[in-house]
């Protein structure tokens, strides 16, 4: 009986040292539960921030084209189609002046009439220049004189060409002064003869504006 009881005693020793031994066991292999670099994120931890951003267009692509083709150089009517030289030396032709109505203005240098309508075309030359080209043309004197009227009423800044032969005067049949040639951008002669400053700056004005 005393043996039965001292097994007993033992083998509920080694029961409950087996079941300690369980546990310490379970408590160790807890503690080594970590998540490894690069694992899932721990429970209740902040998620790594995501792109939720499109692609990027790539750079350095050509520019998409927005210009149509380059216009067309304007066909040169037969009536500009002269040239000569200017009062200062220069070549002039007048085929640069295609596609844009022309004002031929034929003056002579001892001419009174001539001399009231310089100031109208001093003034309103710089105002046209570049939608309505005024050329002067310059006959029946000698080129000193010449030259002389074109200081004098401020003309040096529009183009004056030399026609001492008279031959621009043949041309577009001149045959007195203060004579006025428009021809519009077409190259029809619409208008020969005689304007005050305030009628040439109407036509002028026309022009610039159709």
């Amino acid at each position: 009986m005393r043996i039965s009881m001292a097994w007993t005693g033992a083998g509920q020793l080694r029961r409950a040292a087996t079941a300690g031994a369980l546990v310490v066991a379970l408590l160790s292999v807890a503690a080594c539960t970590g998540t490894a670099p690069g694992g899932p994120a721990a429970a209740g931890s902040a998620p790594a921030p995501t792109s939720t951003d499109a692609p990027s267009a790539p750079t350095g692509a050509p520019p998409t084209p927005t210009g149509g083709p380059p216009a067309a150089p304007a066909q040169v009517p037969d009536v500009l189609r002269f040239t000569g030289t200017t009062l200062g030396g220069a070549a002039f032709d007048a085929a640069q002046l295609a596609g844009k109505p022309v004002v031929l203005w034929f003056w002579a240098p001892w001419c009174a009439t001539c001399a009231s309508q310089a100031w109208t075309v001093a003034e309103i030359e710089p105002r046209y220049r570049d939608t309505v080209p005024i050329v002067g043309v310059a006959g029946l004197g000698e080129r000193k004189a010449m030259k002389e009227f074109v200081t004098e009423f401020d003309l040096g800044a529009t183009p004056q060409i030399e026609d001492t032969k008279g031959a621009l005067w043949k041309r577009f049949k001149v045959t007195e002064q203060s004579i006025f040639v428009i021809i519009d951008r077409n190259g029809a002669v619409v208008h020969h003869g005689f304007l005050d400053g305030e009628a040439l700056t109407a036509k002028v004005a026309a022009l610039a504006g159709a």
